[in-house]
């Protein structure tokens, strides 16, 4: 195993499930499974114990839940955080909004399929999050915006920034945004970061809600 492999951690209560998960992630030549969690308490004592670079974490779970598991590793409070990955049979708004909002930065329909789930790991290690796209545009019309006095502004932005804030909002990676703008993943990436200091976003969900907040998007 080279320096650059992801090393993940897969929390799921049910044995089949993350046994399916482990035979996807450790076929890709980037990433390894380090330790499988049946529980949420578990997942949360194993991840802080292995430093994983991902956690895989299911929302329903015995003792602690998903949701529970992402506020502790990666919460806003969390001075070293870890990054976790929701999973979940359930499509409720309820469920993504809680998990973004405590620090995930990928949320996926268990039925997403495993090239969805390579993709969010591989996002996630970008610094991009990922949600399923059946719930992506749902989602961001809901997501409250960050706070400015009225209606936000979209002069905040140069025309450049509003192009990639509109790659964003609909759940493009920063590979994507670049391929459509003809510039490089890097660069792209530089832009994200001024575009969350001028508009005081804490991450890539910010920028989504902010851009769905000035009509400044078409569905």
């Amino acid at each position: 195993m080279t320096s650059s492999m992801t090393r993940i951690l897969i929390a799921d209560d049910h044995a089949d499930v993350r046994g399916g998960l482990r035979l996807v992630l450790d076929t890709q030549p980037d990433m390894t499974v380090v330790g499988e969690a049946a529980h949420g308490a578990a997942a949360i004592e194993m991840a802080r114990h292995l430093r994983p670079d991902i956690v895989l974490a299911d929302i329903r779970m015995p003792r602690v839940d998903g949701l529970e598991v992402t506020r502790r590793l990666s919460g806003p409070q969390v001075s070293d955080p870890i990054r976790v990955i929701v999973i979940t049979t359930f499509d409720l708004d309820d469920y993504v909004l809680g998990a973004l909002r405590n620090g995930a930065c990928g949320f996926l329909l268990k039925r997403s399929g495993p090239l969805l789930l390579i993709e969010a790991a591989r996002a996630a290690m970008a610094g991009d999050t990922l949600i399923s796209p059946q719930i992506t545009m749902r989602l961001l019309r809901r997501l409250t915006p960050p706070a400015t006095a009225g209606r936000p502004d979209t002069d905040v932005l140069t025309a450049r920034e509003l192009d990639i804030a509109r790659g964003i909002a609909h759940a493009k990676t920063n590979a994507e945004i670049a391929a459509d703008l003809f510039i490089s993943p890097g660069t792209v990436k530089t832009h994200v970061a001024t575009i969350q200091a001028k508009l005081n976003a804490r991450n890539r969900v910010g920028i989504a809600a902010w851009i769905w907040a000035t009509g400044g998007i078409s569905s």
